[in-house]
C-alpha cells in the first residue's frame, strides 16, 4: 500500500511539473497523475539513451518523471494542433 501511495505522489508532482513546464498550469490530479506515471516511463527511457541521471532519489524520479511528461504533452500537443 505504501508503494502504491508513493508512485501516486510522485506522479502527481512529476505530472504537475511537466503541465506547468509545457502548457503552463496543472492537469487536474487524475490528470497529473496519469501524465507522471507515463512520464516516468518516458523519461526514463529517453535520458536512460543519453545517459543521463538524476539519480533513485525522490526529487530524482519526480524530475525524470517530470522531463518525461514534458515530452509526451509536446507530442500530444503536436498531434492535436495538426488535426486542426
Amino acid at each position: 500500500m505504501d508503494s502504491l501511495l508513493y508512485t501516486l505522489l510522485v506522479g502527481a508532482l512529476a505530472g504537475w511539473l511537466a503541465g506547468l513546464l509545457v502548457k503552463g498550469g496543472g492537469l487536474g490530479i487524475i490528470g497529473n497523475i496519469i501524465i507522471g506515471i507515463l512520464g516516468a516511463f518516458i523519461g526514463n527511457w529517453l535520458l536512460g539513451a543519453l545517459g543521463v541521471s538524476f539519480g533513485k532519489t525522490m526529487v530524482g524520479q519526480i524530475l525524470t518523471g517530470a522531463v518525461g511528461g514534458a515530452v509526451l504533452l509536446f507530442i500530444v500537443g503536436l498531434v492535436r494542433g495538426s488535426r486542426s
